[in-house]
């Protein structure tokens, strides 16, 4: 079923026979006039080939198989006209009974016209491979007749004339594969004879189609899989079986090339029943077969034995039926439509994945995703690959890949695709950060890691302010299922400093995303009380739902244990649960939104679950529970803490069957509640605002499962009081988890920090701003979307702000002055600028050079070197100053004394963020 073009033993030639007059002038006008394709571009290693699809040819049904000769790719399947790529279905075809030869480099037809026909039913080819010398293309499938002329399931073609060669077997059931060497053909198949020999399911026969006399491996069930050890004493054999001549061997067996006898069975349990292989692929180490299974528990993935011992090396279980692979490099490639590798601890039942590389030495997978849909037929999606080297005018390789799919990487493509080794030209998904400060002195800095589908470690840069050198700098790996948070703590800074911060990622090609949207945060002053208790009981995880858009939840409890957020919740909700700087909430719409954590976890029989709601619900719903999937419902639900549809709150973990406990009060009253529930050497804990509100002592652990923590919503199915929604309505703030049970008084001591007092952070934008310039005397510049400062020829800007007063039992704690250069190439200035107060009086609307106002001789501020087009910068404020103006009018201009002029954002920005602002920090005495 799967190519066979890769075993070729002779050097390979580059012909001007063609493979018919057609092809003569295909090559000499196309691919032998054209430039050789670059060097390949190194993806993430060892993975050798791009995700990027290149335009292909396209089948109106199934590809089933491919082979390869000479840059020429066979294409055989159930199909009957092909199209070009980007065609809708039905448009521009040209008939193809079943096959068609396409220019492996450039994806067009070639002249090599064979049709397949059967009288009754629907005819296909199965099997394509290619002699060892590359002049023979051997065929099988399900056919009556080639072109007209009479064949039974099996023929064979001389390559360079695309002519008909005498090959008389016959079979008489489907072939489903087949295998070359110099002087035999192996078959593979539903059949019980060859030539009217009988062969139960595989066979031998000479290059001129006579039975082999000797070589008897007779099967009882269906034979799919046929390879030649590369020694070419050996014949892996796959399929559908329970014996081979005779012994117990299912679905996998090794025999001898030249007799067929028995050198290494399998017996059941090796594979499970209802497990098939459909495809072996080999190596010079080692052999993989590609596995399918029906029903429940069966094995669907793939094994990778060793040539010298049979043994295997390495399985992955994955749920999801392989159909084919291929090996390129140290890389073997897998067609599939996996959806269940929880048992590899990587992702849970969700949305399928079609294609997959793996190291071929230790199974890990690699960065390669690219991705098709199910398509047509059984739903299956990609069914075969190939791998072509050595073509004679490019100098990549490529891979090939064939069946009903309809799609590939979302975009409409049928039957076939194909990858190269280059050029790689897919940039990574742009980084989604997030910016905080919890700590004096410090902003922590994190983002979810960049999705790209064929490089899974990617160089990520941090920029400040709009710098255009980044400050931090750093090299990490992931995959889709698991993009681990990763962070960056800018320290050393003044209270109330603020800056902004953007992120891109690269790949190994130099592919580099979009900037990510900016995240801003201003260093605290001091302390969060809230979030010093939470981080004192050290938590496995701490959402604090800070992020004001996109989908990634931040984790702030150091161990980079993000979030993702799904069906769309609302982000930014205010008031919080918890006072502090920048501090929001998020909503739950009680439909299909919930957050979900990155990584699974497991162990955690004894454990603390943690959060702040806020509801009217009268439909209940899931707080926060482990559960086995992230994308669906799970199936499997345990440590759950949920919501009745009065308002009363639930309680439950399994424990040789559920245990539940459950609140006399209820809560959906629309006010901010604290809940806790946990599991301990102290029974099963509730506690809401701090006070224990119901226990069971007789039951101390949960279950060990491994599961991921979702808040906001999940399966409650077959739990006591299941409300009337699985999914919470309401806002969630401060989600955490714990690897123990917190005491009464930790939890008490939680609820009573949310109260204590801590810093504020307000922003004031300026009431009137303007420029003046000393080369224009009278000229006004109120209205400008720019301020100017420079020393010489006098550039002077004026900002007013109307100050609030402190808010009552606090002081204020930092002040600085933020400002945005303007993107002109030329804003930027080398010079330092002061920030001193207004003594006389100005008008926004009416100052000029001539009339500009008195200026104190005190400097409150300096602002250095603002170079970058584009930069952020926060200039710290004399704290005496600014408090002895609090409650009433701040006057300040920035005024220099160099020649380097300086052009700052003025309050008339088109875009908010980049407008001048006075960011104030208010705390506790």
């Amino acid at each position: 079923m799967r190519a066979r073009g890769l075993r070729r033993f002779l050097a390979r030639r580059t012909r001007l026979g063609g493979i018919g007059a057609g092809v003569v002038v295909a090559l000499a006008g196309g691919l032998l006039a054209g430039p050789a394709a670059p060097a390949a571009v190194a993806v993430t290693e060892p993975v050798g080939m791009t995700a990027d699809e290149l335009p292909t040819w396209q089948t109106n049904g199934i590809v089933y198989a491919l082979a390869e000769a000479d840059g020429v790719v066979f294409v055989g399947g159930t199909f009957s006209a092909v199209r070009p790529p980007g065609a809708e279905a039905g448009t521009q075809e040209r008939p193809a009974g079943n096959f068609v030869a396409l220019d492996a480099a450039t994806g067009e037809p070639v002249d090599c016209d064979l049709s397949f026909s059967v009288g009754s039913g629907t005819a296909t080819v199965r099997a394509l491979a290619v002699s060892p010398d590359g002049r023979t293309l051997y065929v099988g499938g399900t056919f009556g007749s080639v072109n007209g002329v009479g064949a039974s399931s099996v023929a064979a073609f001389d390559i360079p004339s695309c002519t008909r060669r005498p090959f008389p077997p016959a079979a008489n059931g489907m072939v489903r594969d087949i295998a070359a060497t110099a002087d035999r053909v192996y078959l593979a198949g539903d059949f019980t004879q060859i030539g009217g020999t009988a062969r139960g399911r595989f066979a031998a026969v000479t290059t001129d189609g006579a039975v082999v006399p000797g070589w008897v491996a007779n099967a009882d069930e269906l034979g799919k899989a046929v390879e030649v050890t590369p020694d070419g004493r050996n014949v892996l054999l796959g399929g559908d079986f329970y014996t081979m001549n005779g012994a117990n061997s299912h679905a996998l067996a090794v025999v001898s090339a030249s007799t067929g006898a028995n050198v290494r069975t399998y017996p059941l349990g090796f594979i499970d029943d209802g497990s098939t292989v459909q495809d072996i692929a080999v190596d010079a180490t080692g052999f993989y077969t590609a596995n399918e299974g029906t029903g429940g528990g069966v094995f669907d993935g793939r094994i990778a034995l060793d040539l010298a011992t049979f043994n295997e090396r390495w399985r992955d279980t994955c749920l999801g039926a392989t159909q084919d692979v291929a090996v390129h490099g140290s890389v073997v490639y897998s067609a599939h439509h996996a959806h269940d590798c929880s048992s590899m601890g990587e992702f849970p039942d969700q949305e399928r994945y079609h294609l997959f590389a793996q190291a071929v030495d230790t199974g890990e997978k690699l960065g390669w995703f690219p991705n098709t849909n199910d398509g047509l037929g059984e739903a299956l999606g990609p069914r075969t690959l190939l791998a072509v080297t050595d073509h004679p005018t490019d100098d990549r390789d490529f891979m090939w890949v064939g069946g009903g799919f309809t799609t590939v990487n979302g975009a409409p493509q049928w039957g076939l695709t194909r990858f190269a080794t280059s050029p790689d030209v897919g940039a990574p998904s742009v980084p989604e950060a997030h910016a905080a400060s919890t700590t004096p002195g410090r902003v922590d800095v994190t983002w979810r890691p960049s999705l790209d589908l064929d490089d899974s470690r990617l160089t990520y840069r941090v920029y400040r302010d709009g710098a255009s050198q980044p400050i931090h700098t750093v090299q990490a790996s992931s995959v889709p299922w698991r993009r681990a948070q990763l962070s960056f703590a800018d320290t050393g800074m003044s209270a109330g400093e603020s800056h902004s911060y953007r992120i891109t990622a690269t790949d190994g090609a130099g592919n580099t995303s979009a900037l990510s949207a900016p995240v801003t945060a201003t260093a605290a002053g001091g302390t969060q009380p809230y979030v010093t208790a939470v981080l004192a009981d050290s938590p496995l995880l701490y959402w604090r739902y800070d992020e004001t858009a996109n989908n990634f939840a931040s984790d702030a409890s150091g161990n980079g244990n993000n979030g993702v957020h799904r069906g769309g919740p609302q982000r930014g909700v205010t008031p919080g649960a918890v006072p502090g700087p920048e501090a929001t909430a998020l909503g739950h719409d009680g439909v299909d939104s919930y957050t979900y954590s990155d990584r699974s976890f497991s162990g955690l029989q004894r454990f603390t679950v943690e959060t702040w709601f806020r509801t009217t619900t009268t439909s209940g719903g899931k707080l926060i529970g482990l559960g086995n999937r992230t994308l669906q419902p799970s199936t499997a639900r345990d440590n759950n803490l949920y919501m009745l549809n009065d308002g009363r709150l639930s309680f439950g973990i399994v424990n040789n069957g559920n245990r539940v406990i459950t609140s006399s009060g209820r809560y959906n009253d629309g006010r901010w509640h604290h809940v806790a529930a946990s599991v301990g050497t102290n029974g099963m804990r509730l506690y809401v605002d701090g006070q224990q509100v119901a226990s069971n002592l007789f039951y101390t652990t949960a279950r060990n499962v491994t599961g991921y923590w979702r808040a906001g919503g999940d399966s409650l199915v077959n739990w006591a009081n299941r409300p009337a929604s699985d999914l919470f309505a309401g806002q969630l703030d401060e989600t955490a988890v714990y690897p123990a049970q917190l005491s009464a008084a930790r939890v008490s001591a939680h609820y009573q920090a949310a109260s204590q007092p801590t810093d504020t952070v307000t922003t004031v934008t300026p009431t009137a701003d303007t420029y003046v310039n000393g080369a224009a005397a009278t000229t006004n510049y109120g209205g400008h979307q720019q301020l100017a400062v420079r020393g010489s020829s006098a550039y002077e800007s004026y900002l007013g702000f109307r100050l609030p007063a402190a808010p009552a039992g606090q002081v204020l704690k930092s002040a600085a002055l933020r400002v945005r250069v303007s993107d002109d190439s030329v804003a930027g200035s080398v010079d330092d600028f002061q920030v001193v107060p207004i003594d006389g009086a100005w008008d926004e609307a009416t100052t000029t050079y001539a009339t500009r106002p008195a200026l104190s001789p005190t400097t409150v501020g300096t602002l250095s070197a603002p170079e970058a087009p584009g930069g952020v910068h926060s200039v710290p404020l004399d704290l005496a100053t600014v408090r002895a103006a609090l409650g009433g009018d701040f006057d300040v201009a920035l005024r220099g004394a160099g020649t380097d002029s300086l052009w700052l954002w003025a309050r008339e920005a088109a875009h908010s963020g980049y407008r001048p602002q006075l960011v104030l920090t208010f705390g506790a005495p």
